[in-house]
């Protein structure tokens, strides 16, 4: 018989480096699950992609046992690989912070594709253009 989810929590940590400080820790802890062993198995999954943010998605059973699926991380911080930068900008309007070409984000929308809500590579690269506008990041056409 399968087990019966208690709730399926979406957490955003830095890979190979997930501690149980705040925010982390309570969310895990109101769970229930052993928090310990979670940050175990992410740190040694992710151990590799050090510096990123890999988003897990955590499943919850009824008998406090969890499964998680990593995810690519999220499309700002592509960018910001892509372009070297330590963050967006505070007024995207008026600060331009990086410029993409318009293969880079095709690239982006490639990779970041399985984890979006669309299976459409032209609406994937009309989302990554969007996050790159409000980052202060101009895309060439």
């Amino acid at each position: 018989m399968a087990k019966k989810v208690q709730q399926v929590l979406k957490l955003n940590l830095p890979a190979g480096a997930a501690t149980p400080a705040p925010p982390i820790g309570p969310i895990l802890g109101q769970a229930g699950i052993n928090m310990m062993e979670f940050l175990k198995q992410y740190n040694d999954e992710t151990k590799d992609k050090r510096g990123q943010v890999i988003p897990a998605e955590v499943t919850v059973y009824q008998d406090k046992s969890f499964t998680f699926v990593l995810k690519l991380p999220p499309v700002s911080d592509l960018i910001k690989q892509q372009l070297k930068l330590q963050k967006g900008s505070s007024d995207p309007k008026k600060d331009i912070v990086g410029e993409l070409t318009i293969d880079q984000v095709k690239a982006i929308a490639e990779k970041k594709l399985p984890d979006l809500n669309t299976t459409n590579l032209e609406n994937a690269i009309n989302t990554v253009s969007g996050t790159a506008r409000s980052m202060g990041v101009k895309v060439k056409e």
